[in-house]
């Protein structure tokens, strides 16, 4: 675990429709959209996630509230294989860092394939914990989890307020990039989730725009992994 990153604060809300336009509509006018968004300044997001295929322990470590934890995955955006991520997710405390790398997709593929070969010689420090990961803990690919995320920017603490919407969990399947695998929604209620992100100090006039617009969203510890992992009956 890499404590020597950039640590930044992430608050999580599930948040309602009503909640959502309201508050989106007010930040569209204050705040730069992503610029990797369409022209609804959305995009698709889909994950797979890596843990440990005897003991969980990214989803249990979760799951018992482990202060410090770190979480492997790999990313591609609207299902395409031009920008292929892999990351690190590490949380310290209430803080959260993330390292990630850009890797071409045979790699991607060799991995996915639980193939640590080669990575023993790597000078990327995020590879090399992969290498020991996949050694000696056997981290696999569990789990996909899609959404589509709309964002907005400032550059002042680097704040960064997403909405992550139609949430979905691909189940046992892995095929990342397979556009035809069968996806559901894990959650009963039609709910999204709210990510405000940022350095040291949210921007006063930013925490007055949320308090105004989602008055009653509680804080919640939202793990979109967990619970795209909730029909594999465990941590049940």
């Amino acid at each position: 675990m890499a404590f020597n990153l950039p640590l930044r604060h992430e608050l999580k809300f599930f948040i309602n429709d009503a909640q959502y336009h309201l508050l989106s509509r007010a930040l569209d006018r204050v705040l730069a959209r992503d610029p990797n968004g369409d022209e609804n300044n959305e995009y698709h997001i889909r994950s797979l996630y890596f843990d440990s295929i005897f003991g969980h322990t990214a989803l249990y470590d979760k799951i018992n509230g482990v202060q410090n934890r770190d979480k492997y995955r790999i990313r591609i955006y609207n299902l395409s294989d031009r920008i292929i991520k892999l990351e690190c997710k590490t949380k310290v405390g209430s803080l959260i860092s993330k390292r990630s790398l850009s890797i071409p997709r045979d790699l991607c593929e060799q991995l996915m394939a639980g193939d640590p070969c080669g990575l023993e010689t790597t000078r990327s420090g995020l590879l090399a914990d992969v290498y020991r990961e996949m050694t000696v803990n056997l981290l696999r690919p569990v789990v996909i989890v899609d959404y589509v995320r709309e964002a907005y920017l400032h550059p002042a603490e680097e704040v960064r307020i997403t909405f992550d919407k139609q949430l979905r969990t691909g189940l046992r399947s892995t095929e990342l990039f397979n556009p035809s695998i069968p996806t559901v929604p894990p959650m009963d209620e039609n709910l999204m989730i709210l990510e405000v992100k940022y350095n040291q100090a949210m921007p006063p006039y930013i925490r007055d725009l949320l308090c105004t617009y989602c008055p009653n969203a509680q804080q919640s510890a939202i793990s979109k992994y967990t619970w795209c992992r909730r029909f594999e009956g465990l941590g049940e």
